[in-house]
């Protein structure tokens, strides 16, 4: 059995996430698009938007800056000459994947949600599945607000023959029931609000003849997808990309292992057996930097990140903010294939600038060095978004020299004290 140090492990996950490799010398495309989402799987959908949303992210920590219009035409748009290459649905939570991929889901190997629990409204209520699946063949993509008023009566739209008045909680409970168990999907987003639309109007054709996966099978290609995104992982690791069900995730590992598909290695360290796809790549360094959201990949898996980076991270957006330790919304920033900071960001777009209330340094870490890469990295996402500048706060040990780098001319190192 091979043996990887922590370090060569650490590099092998940086190189299977994309950050080995040089961004785009050129403006970034819907190919570099989606070879980076081949590459993830999925990215992770979510609500919250004081910075970016979680989805757009990914993608700029590994490509720099990029039009988000390339992700909502992948996602949201579909048209014989540029197909739909993203598709809705629940993966690691929430998630954009390759349109190819909703099936492998809908098979049986992942756990059904917790829309499951709906089923029994949908028994109950038989003539209320129809009714939705009516109004979102007639009017689809639809949101859930506009179904509510056509299938309550509170509308001047025309509702299909037949369609009966429901109460509104049980029809949003309806519709994510029918989201979870494929019957629908999403259309479109308008304000981040899924439209629901009807699958055979949003996937390709060619998605919509394959034949039916079968689970086991489904669960094998499930879990060498998440092998070949995390670069050296333990089965657990695996299994938590997608959510997949303990018992499922194992006989899938066994069986990619027998079949010399995925590779047992030992990662010094590391509590059990690690596992990789043969031939993974394991640079000798990795350079560069990136922030990275708290939904990315590399870091979403919070033990995982600890016991790879020895970097503790925690979401605070719950925690009273009297209790918060780093902030609201803390991006790790990583550099030279190390995490060596944090940074709480807030996009202030009514005053066109990033906001910066905290930021800290890890221990050991080069602070000088952190914060002079930490302002060019702040001051590039600032442009991305289509802000004027970066407003640093006061809270952490690198507020006060973040605070003079911004002010200082460019090229002039920060300084020390």
């Amino acid at each position: 059995m091979t043996t990887l140090g922590p370090a060569a492990a650490r590099r092998a996950v940086l190189a299977a996430q994309g950050f080995a490799d040089a961004r785009p010398s050129g403006a970034v495309t819907r190919r570099h698009v989606a070879r980076t989402v081949e590459r993830l799987r999925l990215l992770q959908l979510d609500s919250v938007n004081v910075a970016v949303r979680a989805h757009y992210m990914p993608l700029y920590s590994r490509l720099g800056p990029y039009e988000q219009a390339l992700v909502d035409d992948a996602a949201w748009s579909h048209s014989a000459r540029r197909p739909r290459l993203l598709v809705e649905y629940w993966a690691h939570e929430a998630s954009l994947l390759p349109v190819a991929d909703r099936a492998l889901l809908l098979s049986g190997a992942k756990r059904a949600g917790w829309w499951r629990h709906y089923g029994e409204l949908a028994r109950r209520n038989p003539a209320l599945v129809e009714d939705v699946l009516a109004v979102v063949k007639e009017y689809g993509p639809v949101g859930a607000g506009e179904l509510e008023r056509l299938l309550g009566g509170d509308t001047g739209r025309p509702r299909p023959p037949g369609v009966s008045w429901w109460e509104r909680s049980d029809l949003k409970r309806i519709c994510e029931y029918l989201f979870g168990t494929g019957e629908l999907t999403t259309g479109a987003r308008r304000h981040f609000q899924r439209l629901y639309d009807l699958p055979e109007r949003v996937l390709p054709p060619e998605v919509l003849a394959a034949p039916p996966v079968a689970p086991d099978d489904a669960a094998r290609r499930l879990v060498l997808g998440a092998a070949r995104a995390l670069g050296v992982a333990t089965e657990p690791d695996l299994r938590d990309y997608y959510r997949l069900a303990p018992d499922r995730s194992r006989a899938a590992v066994a069986e990619l292992v027998d079949a010399g598909s995925l590779e047992e290695v030992a990662v010094a360290g590391w509590r059990g057996p690690a596992y990789r796809v043969p031939g993974a790549r394991v640079p000798r360094r990795i350079e560069g930097r990136a922030l990275l959201s708290p939904f990315d990949p590399l870091v979403w898996e919070r033990e995982r990140t600890e016991r790879i980076f020895g970097f503790r991270y925690r979401i605070e957006i719950y925690v009273p903010e009297r209790k918060r330790e780093y902030g609201y919304y803390v991006f790790p920033f990583l550099l030279d294939g190390e995490l060596v900071g944090r940074v709480d960001l807030k996009a202030d777009r009514a005053a066109g600038v990033l906001r910066v209330p905290g930021a800290f340094a890890e221990p050991g870490a080069d602070g000088l060095r952190v914060v002079s890469e930490l302002v060019g990295a702040l001051r590039e996402m600032a442009g991305w978004l289509g802000l004027d500048g970066v407003v640093p706060g006061e809270r952490g040990d690198l507020a006060a020299p973040l605070a003079r780098a911004l002010v200082a001319p460019r090229g002039r190192a920060p300084a020390s004290g």
